[in-house]
This record gives C-alpha cells, structure tokens and sequence, in this order.
C-alpha cells in the first residue's frame, strides 16, 4: 500500500500543478455577465457562507432573498446586508425540508419581486463524529436538509424558468460529496447525493436555457464551525474540526470563495471546486480510484476514538474545553463568525 500511496501522491502533485495553470488562465477570462436587477435566492442565507453570497450578489446589482429557520437571526442578517450595501433584501422564514414551506416562500419573493432568476442551494447542516456514534436520525436529518432541501426548492422553482427559458440554479455541496472524509459520513452521504441531482438535472435541462452549477468547496472559514455539532469524543473531535476550518493553509477565506462562487454560477459553469487542497482531493480520488480511500484509512487512525456520548453539541458550547493553542489558532474562525452572523 505504500508504493501505491507514493506513486499516487506524485501523481497527484502532477494533477495540482495542472489545476493550478488551469485556474490561472481561467482566472484572465472577459468580465462577468451583468446581474444587474436579477433576483436571487439563497436558502440558509442568514449566515456563514449563506450570507457572505447574499452580499457578494448584492455588490453585482440584484435583488436579495434569504431564507433560513430562525427568524432573529434572518433580521440580524437583513441588518447586516443592508448596511453593507444591499439595497433590496427579503427575509423569509422557512424550513427547506418542508415541502409546504418552501412553496409558501416561493409566493413570497413572486409576491415581492415577480420572478426568481437565481436559486443557490445553501442551506446545510455540520455534524462530526465516529460512525458508531451515528444513529439513523443524523443520517435522516442530514439528508432531510442537504439532498431533500435541494429537491425542494429546486423543483419549486424550475417551472418558471423552463416557461421562460432562462435561469440559474446552483447547489453547495462539498469536497465531500466527491470523496468521504472520516467522522463525517451522514454529511458526505447527503453531498454525495446533492452531487448526483445537480449533475444529472443539468443535462436535463441545459438545452431549455437553464443552467445548473454544481459548486464542491473545501474547507471553508465562515465562522460554520461554531455551529457544526459533534458527537463522540467532543472536545477532541472539535478540535480537530476547528484547526481544519480555520487554518488558513487548509481552509479558504469566505469572500474569496463567494466571488468565485458568483463568477461560477454567472457564467453557467456545470462545476467549480473551491480551494487547492479541495480541487487535488477530488482530481486524485478520479485518477487513481482507491488511493484516496487508502490515504483516509491512515488519517482515520489519528481521529478520536468512539464514546458512549451520543447527543450532539454545538461548537460553541465547547469554548470551555479549548487550550491556549487552540484559542490562538482559531482567531481567524472566530473573526469571521463574528462578521457572518455565526454567534448569535
């Protein structure tokens, strides 16, 4: 196994330095097509990534729509937009894995605006832990949000778009729907699944004038891991998880990865891997099939071991148990939480 882990990791250099070109030339192309007065909307729009989208599209001349659960938090949000320069932004409390509630959202923004131009699929849910301290009901509620959310929404909206003939719609799923990270199998089985509707519906749909763009991000610092739940072993379980999404080596600041975002779904790509270290995970995982699985096998060995907690808790809720290090590292994580509405 080892021979084949070094052979695969030259190969896998080979792949970054490739991307790398790759993502430079790409980054010389003509200007993006004008937004202006298009309507978006973002589901789990409140905070994290959700938001900091909101105001990316807000800065290229749309019209905002945010949805998201708690209703505090979506006015805080609002607030926020507005003092950072969006000039039209609708708050909507719903909850996208009721099919009923999304309708009603549905109504709300053709109430307000007369159509939707843009859908992104944002809204997801964090929880970390062993396997064996994973039950049918993180399974079932990571799926809920993460695959069925996605179906809701998207299929609430396309009608009007196919009519017309133009639209965008794009989903957030992850590094993880490419390839399984340990300690976090219901979020990479939901993105995996998130993955294969966004696929397979654009070519369904590409010749009707919508475009469908898959968007696969790596580790991202929007503050999220203040929010992410764990299981297990807590403490030492985020720890790890804090450090991987806050490091800036490993982890990717949330305003650069919204632009590319934006510039991705403007321009009608079908995919954009966001991050380095995301983009080789996932080219290496197609090139050399098994390697990838082998390489998370070792690291699964230095992750905490099970326990018999099996409720989760949030991250917040775990400040007590963070050493010195841990507070220093994390000072760019808590920065952006700050800014993105993540410490409410």
């Amino acid at each position: 196994m080892k021979k084949t882990i070094k052979a695969g990791l030259w190969g896998a250099a080979g792949l970054g330095i490739g991307w790398g070109i790759k993502a430079a030339v790409r980054s010389m192309k003509r200007p993006l097509p004008s937004m202006q007065g298009d309507v978006v909307l973002i589901t789990g729009g409140s905070r994290g990534l959700g938001l900091r989208l909101a105001e990316e599209f807000a800065r290229h001349g749309c019209s905002i729509a945010i949805c998201a659960r708690n209703e505090a938090e979506l006015e805080r949000a609002r607030d926020l937009l507005m003092e950072r320069g969006a000039c039209d932004v609708l708050a909507i409390a719903c909850d996208v894995t009721r099919q009923d509630q999304v309708a009603d959202m549905i109504h709300l923004v053709h109430e307000r605006y007369g159509r939707i131009d843009t859908l992104i699929n944002n809204a997801g849910l964090i929880r970390v832990g062993p396997f064996e301290n994973m039950t049918t009901t993180d399974f079932g509620d990571t799926m809920n949000v993460m695959f069925w959310g996605v179906v809701h929404c998207t299929l609430a909206v396309l009608p009007e778009m196919l009519e017309r003939g133009s639209g965008r719609i794009a989903t957030i799923t992850s590094v993880g729907g490419k390839v399984c990270i340990p300690h976090m199998l219901p979020y990479s089985c939901a993105k995996h699944a998130a993955v294969a509707f966004s696929e397979g519906l654009r070519a369904e749909v590409a010749d009707r004038g919508v475009s469908v763009t898959t968007i696969a991000p790596g580790l991202l610092r929007t503050g999220s891991h203040r929010r992410a739940e764990f299981k297990g072993k807590q403490e030492k379980e985020a720890a790890w998880f804090t450090l991987a999404a806050t490091l800036p080596v490993v982890s990717m600041d949330a305003g650069r990865a919204a632009r590319q975002i934006v510039a991705a779904v403007a321009n009608g790509r079908s995919e954009k891997v966001l991050s380095w270290p995301a983009s080789l995970l996932a080219r290496t995982n197609g090139a050399f099939p098994g390697l990838v699985p082998d390489i998370m096998t070792l690291i699964n060995r230095l992750m905490p071991s099970a326990s018999m907690q099996l409720q989760p808790v949030p991250g917040r809720d775990l400040d007590h148990s963070a050493g010195p290090f841990l507070r220093v590292a994390n000072s760019l994580g808590r920065e952006a939480a700050q800014q993105l509405n993540e410490e409410a």
